[in-house]
């Protein structure tokens, strides 16, 4: 459609349940979030993971979301033959600086239907985490909002040590990202 000139060429564009959605901007906040995520993941998950950014999860016939992050089981393809389905995927993370109501009202359900097993949204405007566990097709059957001094560490992450994809406020691992300080500037470690 982007060749027919109904859409702009570098319009983002994700399907959901038949539909395509316009993704919001990138702005530099949720950019930055985004790209410390991306270099803590990759150091910490090593050979054991694939960090993927910003690119599409197959979804069943008709939704086909673009996460900020996804933690796939690693393939011998690296994922170039097909893009990855809910079975390969280990723990989504979406950044919602503006699009936190769109993020937990539709696309966490979205994920929870179709067994993606673990959510992470991570809230700059609260300076939260908001972990979704346990997908069931009505939803997930466990969530909860860390922040302040609490810590959480992906449930399935393949462990072979005890370094796994953690938030940690105090520790500084997840939420260098977006630890945003008072005056709203990014945070690094």
């Amino acid at each position: 459609m982007g060749d027919a000139g109904v859409f702009a060429p570098d319009a983002r564009l994700e399907l959901i349940e038949g539909e395509i959605v316009e993704m919001a901007p990138i702005g530099s906040r949720h950019a930055g979030a985004v790209n410390v995520l991306t270099q803590l993941l990759v150091r910490l998950a090593g050979e054991r993971a694939v960090v993927a950014v910003q690119n599409p999860v197959i979804i069943g016939d008709r939704s086909v979301p673009q996460p900020d992050l996804a933690l796939l089981k690693p393939r011998a393809d690296s994922y170039s033959g097909a893009h990855p389905t809910p079975s390969e995927v280990l723990l989504v993370i979406e950044v919602a600086d503006a699009t936190l109501a769109f993020d937990i009202g539709t696309k966490v359900p979205l994920y929870a239907r179709h067994g993606i097993p673990e959510v992470w949204v991570v809230d700059l405007q609260e300076r939260a985490l908001r972990v979704f566990r346990d997908p069931s097709a009505s939803g997930y059957r466990r969530s909860f909002t860390a922040a302040g001094e609490e810590s959480v560490a992906a449930a399935r992450y393949p462990r072979r040590s005890s370094r796994c994809p953690s938030f940690s406020r105090s520790s500084r691992s997840i939420f260098v990202l977006g630890w945003v300080d008072r005056r709203g500037a990014l945070q690094y470690p």
